[in-house]
């Protein structure tokens, strides 16, 4: 049993649609209409009416790109964070020729907003990037403070929802690009990276001079034809049945079973002696991320080996400190995150 943070496990009409006959998506009038579909699809969940796009890569090629597109040398970028994947963002950044400032707290703090607050008043930004869910930590981030000092200093914003967006809220009309990805809340195949892009951000690309062709937003954006390459019509079917399974629950019923699940994991956790890293008034209701000094490798192939239960451990310097139970799309459920637990409870 597959219960990563991403990949997902995949609910089985998803599988089953990935068998359907190829159609030629450059010739074929039924792709280009089911894709107008998916992004009328994906417009509901980011909650927008800004312009959607569907890139064939996985999700970080949507990071990359959101860069690629908005920043040219010289510009200032500050990277807000208080995990991997917002430190991260400096490297791209800094690949494009940006000036990246680093406003960073530990991972187991909030976004540093006194920081941030600083950091504005003593120079002009040109974009700013941070991260909704930082997977590796299991933290959810409350954006809202930093997007309304965003706001203020008039910086265009880059957030990476991509382990948050279909599982809880995100405020996309807020963000300028928001990004996410398929095989995370969305339960379909890895592959595909999702943007919303508003039109404050369209004017910003359309003034780039892309460094890059491929990882470049602006093919995607007023072509007469959607999508500028031969896209990945047997992902995007998946997708679109993923779409349909979430839409048909209903987003509201959707969070909320994400958040009840995620409660009882964590009080499974709890009756295990085991505490969310790094903490429960930050963890996300999509992962939770269990403080396992020393043992998250030795406990996750025995988990693997002995019960068949496929866990994730933490990145970098908490790889083996760590240890994380996705919860999230198709894998939001008790039954699934049950078993988990029991398996863990057997190797305590």
């Amino acid at each position: 049993m597959l219960l990563t943070p991403g990949p997902t496990a995949m609910p089985p009409s998803v599988r089953e649609a990935m068998s359907e006959e190829l159609i030629n998506p450059d010739v074929d009038p039924r792709f280009a209409d089911r894709y107008d579909a998916v992004l009328d699809k994906l417009g509901t969940v980011f909650g927008t009416d800004d312009e959607v796009v569907v890139m064939g890569g996985e999700g970080i090629l949507g990071l990359e790109a959101a860069v690629a597109s908005t920043v040219a040398p010289g510009d200032r970028v500050l990277c807000l964070s208080n995990g991997p994947y917002g430190d991260g963002f400096t490297d791209f950044v800094e690949s494009y020729g940006g000036e990246s400032t680093l406003v960073d707290a530990d991972y187991d703090d909030s976004l540093p907003l006194a920081d941030l607050e600083r950091t504005l008043a003593g120079g002009e930004y040109d974009v700013a990037t941070m991260v909704h869910c930082e997977t590796p930590t299991g933290t959810l981030n409350e954006l809202s403070p930093a997007l309304d000092l965003f706001d203020e200093h008039d910086v265009l914003t880059v957030v990476d929802a991509v382990s948050s967006l279909g599982g809880t809220p995100v405020p996309t009309d807020r963000i300028d690009i928001c990004l996410g990805a398929s095989q995370k809340c969305f339960s379909a195949p890895p592959g595909l990276a999702i943007a919303s892009v508003s039109a404050a951000a369209w004017e910003r690309i359309e003034d780039r001079d892309p460094a890059s062709l491929y990882t470049n937003l602006l093919p995607w954006h007023g072509a007469e034809q959607p999508y500028p390459y031969t896209h990945l019509t047997t992902l995007v079917v998946a997708l679109d049945e993923a779409l349909d399974l979430l839409l048909g629950e209903g987003l509201d019923a959707v969070y909320d079973r994400h958040q009840e699940v995620a409660a009882h994991c964590r009080a499974r956790g709890r009756d295990l002696g085991l505490e969310p890293y790094p903490g429960p008034e930050r963890s996300s209701p999509t992962v939770t991320a269990f403080s396992v000094p020393g043992r998250a490798t030795e406990l996750q192939d025995r988990l693997r080996e002995d019960h068949d239960v496929t866990l994730s451990t933490g990145f970098g310097d908490l790889a083996a400190d760590v240890l994380r139970v996705g919860h999230m799309g198709y894998n939001a459920d008790l039954d699934r995150v049950e078993r988990a637990m029991d398996a863990l409870a057997a190797e305590r």
